[in-house]
């Protein structure tokens, strides 16, 4: 976390188990489907290292998809795979048993690798400013992304406004989030430039609803 992580590259098996960090049941805090029941399937590793990263995703558990999935079905609402970057590795046979079971599925990705995924699947998309310009989401990531989530802060350059990154082209709402830099009055900062950027661009204001009311 916090940058400090290894960037991981691919890791393309048949899907049936995954590297897990872990599982926990809480609440969408951010974008379309924020306020909704979630349980979090937070899988290990990141093909990319982010200073400001608030998540250790390093650590993990090899599960088979029938275990994963049994400690989802039993609760209520979404189920959010995360990571890390959850398409580092195979998503589809664990997309296609939570969709069996009526499940439905989002996937956050920063939108530089994808394998398929069942047409049902919502996928939302973080671009990270790793080179001090945004560069253009994967296409396949761009016909298939309900929203793109950009993150904001008055005290980075790189974040102080957001990219164009093909979300034009495709229509896709744009969200704005305030970075947490965990600085009570940097965050206040964050707060009003975020809400500068989502009047300048007729975006949409997403917050962490989770820290918010106290929870995972």
């Amino acid at each position: 976390m916090f940058g400090k992580n290894d960037p991981l590259k691919p890791e393309m098996g048949d899907g049936l188990s995954l590297k897990v960090h872990s599982i926990f049941y809480t609440i969408q805090g951010e974008g379309p489907f924020a306020g909704r029941p979630a349980t979090f399937i937070r899988l290990a590793g990141c093909n990319l290292t982010c200073s400001f990263c608030d998540t250790e995703f390093d650590s993990y558990d090899v599960l088979d998809i029938t275990d994963i999935a049994s400690q989802v079905l039993m609760q209520n609402g979404i189920v959010v795979i995360t990571g890390g970057e959850p398409f580092r590795q195979t998503l589809g046979p664990l997309c296609d048993l939570l969709i069996s079971h009526k499940k439905d599925v989002q996937i956050e990705t920063n939108g530089t690798l994808y394998n398929k995924v069942d047409h049902r699947v919502s996928i939302v998309c973080s671009p990270k400013n790793t080179s001090g310009t945004y560069s253009r989401i994967r296409e396949d990531i761009l016909v298939r992304a309900i929203a793109i989530k950009f993150l904001i802060s008055a005290y980075d350059p790189r974040y102080c406004n957001i990219g164009e990154v093909g979300q034009s082209d495709y229509n896709i709402p744009v969200y704005i989030q305030p970075m947490d830099e965990y600085d009570s009055t940097k965050n206040k900062v964050n707060m009003s430039k975020a809400v500068e950027v989502v009047q300048s661009h007729n975006a949409i204001l997403s917050l962490q609803l989770h820290k918010i009311v106290g929870i995972p």
